[in-house]
This record gives structure tokens, C-alpha cells and sequence, in this order.
């Protein structure tokens, strides 16, 4: 015997709750950058990529693969659209639009 097809599976309400969840979790967290406190200099994930605050300073002989413009504005990384913005590789801190650290990966 078949069903109507407006009768939802068990599976596929499953899917929707999970899905709609996780984008409850994700969507809110990415449009909050400017509301998630700054990172620190001090932060240990900070220093090993060797963030900073604004690009301009960036050390060219401690790293010669920084090129003017590579900032976290144009970063993949980067989920924010303003002055400062989430961070995949920092999560829960904001960062710096005109900042850079070694990761740094030019969005496509």
C-alpha cells in the first residue's frame, strides 16, 4: 500500500531537524563576527600562524609569500564581510579585515 505523497519518512524528517540545526548553529556564528571578541596576540593559534593586526606590518624576509593586498578580507578563511569578521582557523575570536597571518589562503 503507498502513501501520499505529502507524508513525510521518518528518514527524511530526520535529515531536515539535523540540517536545520546545524544551520541554526552555523549561520548565526558567521553573521556574529563583529559580536565575537577580538583575538589576542597571545593566543597560542595566533602566534604559531603569526597574525597580526594589520597587514602592512608583515615581516617580507620572515615571510616572503606575503604579497601587498593579501589581507583577511581576501582570505578563504575569512566568513566576515566588515572591519572585523569570524575566522574558520580561530573559532569563537573576530579578526582583523586588514589583518594576515601564514595561512592565508586568496579566495577563488
Amino acid at each position: 500500500m503507498s502513501q501520499p505523497e505529502h507524508v513525510i519518512s521518518r528518514r527524511r524528517f530526520v535529515q531536515m531537524v539535523l540540517l536545520g540545526g546545524a544551520a541554526a548553529v552555523v549561520l548565526p556564528a558567521a553573521a556574529q563576527g563583529d559580536a565575537l571578541p577580538p583575538l589576542s596576540g597571545s593566543d597560542p593559534t595566533a602566534s604559531a600562524l603569526a597574525y597580526t593586526e594589520d597587514a602592512a606590518a608583515v615581516d617580507a624576509k620572515r615571510f616572503p609569500q606575503h604579497k601587498a593586498g593579501d589581507t583577511c578580507l581576501s582570505c578563504n578563511f575569512y566568513q566576515g564581510k566588515s572591519a572585523r569578521g569570524a575566522c574558520s582557523l580561530f573559532p569563537g575570536k573576530s579578526v582583523a579585515g586588514k589583518g594576515w597571518c601564514s595561512a592565508f589562503v586568496a579566495k577563488a
